[in-house]
């Protein structure tokens, strides 16, 4: 199974995805100068808002499924927003195309795509799914945790041009798709949107991306940031997206992911709330029809006992709202910074807090503590716990 990413568009970006097959996000104005450098002349508040659509992009893996989501608009005739699809990734990860000059469609687009992902067709459909469909109709969903909530939270926390969604959720919405178009699919040449029957359409043939695409390397601002004792957790998070599960740290991979498991589904800034609670990254594996939920705290300072509180909130939502649905064991993860002397008193109290965690929840398996620590210009994890 795949992750699916939800991408939010406009009537005017939509043709051009469709035409070109890509998907992409941005941020108006902003210039990447961090890319595979140590070096930002950024603002803090700017350079974490391109980390986080850092991390959003590198979360994609080849063969993930991608949905479109056309934003409401009154003004071109866009009443309610409606899901488009469905695509699948045809490579990743997702590369950088910068918002200079030469980025690739950028008159066209009216906007600028920083990051971006290319597409090959999957089951593409005439018709949308309207938002009142997908998220409010609730005659046929006989209990709450049913609801696609990834979707729903998005809307009350604010706009995010790249989504994921749960299996689950995905498995809904595609079914929703295929429902209203009687099954019925688009051959695969090419597509175009026609924006007055608010429909996709089939063209002849699909137009070639030409555009660059420069692979996107966050580790060495990372360092940076962590030798000059500078918060850097949204780097962090985006590291690790990018990583888990290909093989380029190991480390990493054997503090998450024991030999027999496979990764099924990777997010990060998992919406677990009407409030501001996120679950930093969360992964879903599977060992032939065994599951297991991973949710994973971030902290790019030493961790204190307080911690757990974070972590106790993350395991509560997922016993509402995801086991019923994905019957999975939970496995929850503590990662932090090196705490290099481990004779204080805090760091007692905190290991003490984490066994006490686990007194609470005999139905999780036992939470793991992961440290990790710059060696030789390279990220180290190592599990302690």
């Amino acid at each position: 199974m795949s992750s699916t990413h939800v991408f939010i568009v406009d009537t005017r970006t939509f043709q051009f995805h469709l035409e070109y097959l890509f998907a992409g996000t941005g941020a108006k104005d902003y210039k990447i100068d961090f890319n595979n450098r140590t070096e930002s002349d950024l603002s803090y508040a700017r350079e974490n808002l391109l980390v986080g659509m850092i991390a959003d992009s590198q979360r994609v893996r080849k063969d993930d499924f991608v949905i479109f989501y056309l934003q409401q608009n009154a003004g071109e005739g866009i009443y309610e927003g409606k899901f488009y699809g469905i695509f699948k990734v045809k490579e990743a990860p997702s590369f950088l195309d910068n918002n200079d000059s030469k980025q690739f469609l950028e008159n066209e687009l009216n906007k600028s795509l920083t990051f971006r992902t290319l597409l090959i067709p999957f089951q593409v459909y005439r018709k949308g799914v309207t938002e009142w469909e997908a998220l409010d109709e609730i005659k046929n969903i006989p209990l709450p945790n049913q609801m696609l909530w990834s979707l729903i939270y998005r809307k009350l926390k604010g706009n995010r041009g790249n989504t994921m969604i749960t299996t689950y959720e995905s498995e809904k919405l595609f079914k929703l798709l295929l429902d209203k178009n009687s099954g019925n699919t688009l051959p695969s040449n090419g597509f175009t949107f026609d924006s007055t029957n608010q429909e996709i359409q089939p063209i002849a043939e699909r137009r070639p991306y030409t555009g660059r695409t420069e692979s996107i390397n966050i580790l060495p601002r990372l360092i940076k940031k962590y030798k000059d004792n500078k918060a850097f957790e949204s780097h962090l998070q985006a590291y690790i997206v990018q990583n888990v599960g290909r093989g380029t740290n190991v480390s990493l991979d054997k503090s998450l992911i024991e030999d027999r498991w496979e990764m099924e589904w990777l997010g990060n800034e998992v919406s677990c709330g009407v409030g501001m609670q996120r679950i930093d990254v969360m992964l879903s594996l599977i060992d032939n029809h065994n599951r297991r939920v991973v949710p994973i705290e971030l902290k790019a300072v030493e961790a204190e006992p307080n911690v757990v509180y974070q972590i106790q909130r993350y395991v509560d939502w997922i016993r509402q709202y995801y086991l019923p649905n994905m019957k999975s064991d939970i496995q929850p993860v503590l990662i932090a910074k090196n705490i290099r002397d481990k004779t204080t008193n805090t760091y007692q109290l905190l290991i003490e807090a984490l066994k006490q965690f686990n007194v609470k929840n005999p139905q999780c398996l036992p939470l793991k503590y992961i440290e990790f620590i710059v060696e030789n210009d390279f990220l180290v994890f190592k599990e302690l716990l």
